[in-house]
């Protein structure tokens, strides 16, 4: 297990620090073949479908990532892709990636592997697993076509927005919400990278607390999520303000990304892009805010409270919760 962690962590950390293709493909598929066995651990037919499914994703997008590599060094001779690389090889890198992500048109396999798996490893999946692809984005940002990246950004937020009004499941809205949080990273991401970059770090400061409080009260539908008052109250307020926050309301944490990718994108004289994008993150706070009245809002009828009462949960990891709930509500009131 400790092998299979840290070569998660090391996988990433190969792509991040390479500028050769090769050694980002490298890292890619360690990345990818560390993850299934963390994915296959509780020995059920849901996770393992789910594994089967992230694995022929993932290897799909690998084989045409490696075939992009090698087209371009047939081309160039040269193991980094150069603004003299055909066209059609920067949109087969960027295919490959969009996979990798869960990117709108390439997202259906998201949603089902995060339902399939546990929590734990759904939180690698929806924060860690994403690092390595976008810093590839990030490195060959310069060169690829933004009508194909903006296009990519609007079906993801649609997607992430339409998609996720109607699930019941906690995981399923975590995995939407994601394919929506990622269609923001890319539209803004020919015009000023270093905005994509503040984006995934305040998404996975917004990601990470949630899936812990998901996990902390197994609640993995709404329904479920709806006794949490009976068995931690102390979460409500808690999980109130994370969601808020993840659908972007001022002044909390998830409206700095919101708010500097529309004002990037009016400055690029993208008006339409970010009006779409502005009401679809509506849509998305909908579902949040359902969220927050099924948890916080209303007392659903119980029979008996008091046995319910008996499996009080002792929170664990708490530092680690409180910190990431600080940052995730109140870094921008704060700065």
């Amino acid at each position: 297990l400790t092998m299979t962690y840290l070569t998660i962590i090391l996988g990433p950390m190969i792509t991040m620090l390479s500028s050769n293709m090769f050694l980002m493909w490298v890292g890619l598929e360690m990345n990818l073949l560390a993850i299934i066995p963390l994915m296959t651990n509780n020995h059920n037919p849901r996770s393992t479908e789910a594994a089967t499914k992230y694995f022929l994703t993932q290897a799909t997008a690998s084989m045409i990532f490696l075939m992009s590599i090698l087209l371009n060094y047939k081309q160039l001779g040269l193991w980094t892709i150069q603004p003299q690389s055909h066209n059609f090889i920067i949109t087969l890198v960027f295919i490959s990636m969009a996979m990798k992500l869960g990117l709108a048109p390439f997202h259906s396999w998201l949603p089902e592997v995060t339902q399939g798996i546990q929590v734990k490893t759904g939180m690698i999946l929806l924060t860690w697993q994403k690092i390595a692809p976008m810093s590839i984005m990030f490195q060959i940002h310069e060169l690829m076509d933004p009508n194909i990246m903006i296009i990519s950004a609007i079906l993801s937020v649609l997607i992430g927005a339409w998609n996720g009004l109607n699930q019941t499941q906690t995981r399923k809205i975590m995995a939407y919400s994601s394919i929506s949080h990622m269609g923001w990273m890319v539209s803004i991401l020919t015009f000023n990278p270093s905005l994509t970059m503040l984006n995934l770090t305040i998404y996975i400061i917004l990601t990470i607390p949630m899936l812990m409080i998901i996990q902390l009260n197994t609640a993995t539908s709404i329904n479920s999520m709806s006794l949490m008052w009976n068995k931690t109250p102390i979460m409500l307020p808690i999980t109130s303000l994370i969601l808020l926050s993840t659908g972007g309301l001022p002044p909390l944490t998830g409206f700095l990304p919101k708010w500097t990718i529309i004002t990037e994108l009016l400055n690029n004289n993208n008006a339409m892009l970010a009006t779409m994008m502005a009401i679809t993150a509506l849509i998305n706070l909908f579902f949040y805010t359902r969220l927050i009245y099924s948890t916080s809002l209303s007392t659903f009828p119980m029979n008996n409270n008091s046995k319910m009462w008996m499996q009080h949960i002792k929170p664990k990891n708490n530092i680690m919760l409180s910190t990431l709930t600080m940052l995730s509500t109140l870094t921008l009131p704060l700065s």
